[in-house]
């Protein structure tokens, strides 16, 4: 719900605020079938076919399993429904699970779970679109920092482990990134990333610390070269087109929240002994 309806959201309401600043603007619009303009959010209007506007039963929208029953079409008109949104509720709820697993009923769990969960959309909206929301992004950050101040924590040292870090993790994570735009800039006059980017790896610094950083920045950037040439390599890719670098961060920041602090010990052992 919020990968789809987000964007939506987020164009009415730019479009809106240029339509007060520009006389004449058209007023915006939804896409077909989403709904009256004055009531779409990410409760109204319900879910429905987009194809005959059909609202979607409840026990139609169980996650994966209403897809299945379906057998990913509608149950009105019989339009296909994209494979996407079971893919992503399986991939949501495996990730959930592996992190149960791994944490344990502890109170670190419920902060994984929400980083987690908050990471996948943005990831997902950041390929459709090549956004990554200040509405999202900022209160993860400002999150980050109050579970930080509120000194939770369980059986393993999975978030920062103090209010410090995790203030100077959020600096360090906006700054250093902030850094790489200007200079990369200054030297092709081009733009390399956006600010969601900064954004983003803030809220990473937030909740991991400063430690878990440079492990962040070089899983997302290795990841993210290896499949930015494969993309080019086999003509998916153009070389002119941006790849977003939001969903690398969002991985690498999942890949830290399981196995971060024992990566991080093996790196240290292997370089320094």
């Amino acid at each position: 719900m919020v990968i789809h309806r987000l964007p939506v959201m987020l164009d009415r309401q730019w479009r809106a605020q240029c339509q007060e600043f520009l006389a004449g603007t058209a007023p915006a619009t939804a896409p077909a079938g989403d709904g009256p303009e004055d009531t779409y959010n990410l409760v109204r209007p319900r879910s429905a076919c987009p194809a005959c506007q059909s609202p979607i039963k409840p026990w139609h929208n169980i996650p994966v399993l209403g897809w299945l029953w379906l057998r990913g079409r509608c149950a009105t008109c019989g339009t296909a429904i994209s494979v996407r949104y079971p893919i992503i509720e399986a991939l949501t709820g495996l990730l959930s699970l592996g992190l149960a697993l791994r944490l344990g009923a502890t109170p670190e769990l419920v902060g994984a779970l929400l980083l987690g969960w908050t990471l996948v959309a943005l990831a997902v909206i950041d390929l459709d679109h090549q956004l990554l929301p200040d509405v999202i992004t900022l209160p993860l950050m400002w999150g980050g920092i109050l579970w930080a101040l509120l000194g939770i924590g369980g059986g393993l040292p999975v978030f920062a482990a103090s209010l410090e870090d995790a203030v100077i993790g959020a600096l360090a994570g906006y700054l250093s990134l902030w850094t790489l735009f200007h200079g990369f800039r200054l030297l092709t006059g081009k733009e390399g990333m956006g600010y969601g980017d900064f954004k983003l790896f803030a809220a990473l610094g937030a909740w991991l610390g400063w430690q878990l950083l440079p492990l962040v920045i070089l899983l997302s950037a290795a990841t993210g070269a290896i499949v930015g040439v494969a993309l080019i390599a086999l003509g998916r890719h153009g070389r002119q087109v941006p790849i977003p670098f939001g969903p690398y961060l969002a991985a690498a920041g999942l890949v830290a929240i399981v196995w971060g602090r024992d990566l991080m010990n093996a790196w240290l052992r292997a370089s320094f002994g």
